[in-house]
């Protein structure tokens, strides 16, 4: 790129930046203790693990970095006052370059303590275990009344032969003679500093000269977990349950993650399940729709009796309140929606076809009004063709 062309669009990125006191909200004559308060706050609220998935929150979170980093250095703050973000750019200009939130945590970890993902006694910062994830698969009636589910799932767990150390048998792991045990050392290129984790342990603080032969020198094995879950009532298909501290152990002494159990609902052969309503579908005979009966309908808490009222209709709809699915979030139910579905013999005894002939004869002799009117209509559309 021309360098005409790279100088204009670094003088645009600089007009776009906010100025950094207006980020912390404070004023230019603000102490050290203010700016670094007024940068807790701003980076408990604007907190990646605070606000999952929200893209905008990183943004915040990284601007207010940057901004703290300038303004809690007294000569990058001084340029700053002078040139605005003009003065920190250039070779040792000390322009804040933080390329991902990791690198803000390695920067700036130490000074607000665990609210960067917790620490050890020795000072160094920790980190919690990764999530892992197990499936369950449930039927629609534990679905609506709960259910108890043992799950079997795979995690890494304290190596027997080591206890967790990653050290042969009869030794043991050494403080890092670069860091010093600390886990972190500090780069400095001209009036920029940082703080990166130790490239000779990789943060840990600890060196292994003879790894264990069982765990490689990890401290942890995979191994096979048996744990009890209960199922609320109501969950239904792609439901996450979270397991806390049931996932996966630290690397290096911090918190464990979690395990979200996926649960997935199967189809029932008499329910259909649509939210917390749940459709059933029965078959009635022409004579129970035309005269009406008392017929016994399943439900998800067992049978139950329905009036059908004569003249049903294919189709018609008879609602049973409370008798749906539970709704895990309220103490309510939804509706048991029976529908039914007249059904047409397709075979026939001797005795059933001479009475529908009687019946269609009858019919014939005596129409309807409904049908009287329609014949009406039809010999009216005949004549005025």
């Amino acid at each position: 790129m021309p360098r005409g062309r790279h100088d204009q669009l670094a003088m645009v990125k600089m007009a776009q930046k906010r100025c950094y006191y207006e980020v912390l909200s404070v004023e230019r004559s603000a102490t050290e203790a203010q700016i670094s308060e007024a940068y807790r706050k701003l980076a408990l609220k604007f907190h990646p693990d605070r606000n999952p998935g929200d893209e905008e929150a990183v943004t915040r979170f990284k601007e207010a970095a940057e901004a703290f980093e300038v303004l809690s250095n007294p000569e990058k703050r001084s340029r700053y006052d002078r040139f605005g973000h003009a003065g920190l750019e250039g070779p040792g200009g000390g322009a804040p370059h933080f390329h991902d939130v990791g690198d803000i945590f390695d920067a700036f970890g130490d000074i607000f303590g665990d609210i960067f993902g917790g620490r050890t006694s020795g000072g160094r910062r920790v980190h919690r275990g990764a999530d892992i994830r197990c499936d369950v698969t449930i039927d629609l009636l534990e679905a609506a009344h709960g259910a108890s589910k043992i799950l079997k799932f795979q995690r890494h767990q304290e190596c027997d032969q080591c206890g967790g150390s990653g050290a042969k048998p009869g030794t043991k792991p050494e403080v890092c003679p670069y860091c010093r045990g600390q886990g972190r050392v500090r780069q400095s290129t001209g009036f920029f500093s940082m703080t990166i984790a130790c490239p000779s342990c990789q943060g840990r603080g600890k060196v292994i000269r003879e790894p264990c032969a069982a765990c490689r020198g990890g401290g942890f094995v995979r191994k096979p977990v048996t744990r009890k879950v209960t199922i609320p009532a109501g969950v239904d298909h792609h439901t996450q349950l979270r397991l806390q501290g049931e996932g996966e152990p630290s690397p290096d002494g911090g918190p464990p993650g979690d395990c979200y159990c996926f649960i997935a609902v199967t189809e029932h052969p008499l329910f259909e399940r649509k939210g917390k309503h749940v459709i059933c579908q029965v078959p009635l005979s022409y004579s129970q729709a035309a005269l009406g009966a008392t017929i016994e309908v399943p439900t998800l808490d067992g049978r139950e009796e329905i009036e059908i009222p004569a003249g049903a209709q294919n189709g018609d709809v008879f609602k049973l309140s409370g008798r749906g699915m539970p709704d895990p979030r309220y103490r309510s139910r939804g509706d048991l929606l029976v529908q039914i579905h007249v059904e047409v013999a397709t075979k026939l005894t001797a005795e059933h076809e001479e009475i529908l002939r009687k019946l269609a004869e009858h019919e014939n002799r005596h129409v309807t009004p409904q049908r009287k009117s329609f014949f009406k209509k039809l010999t009216e559309y005949f004549r005025s063709g």
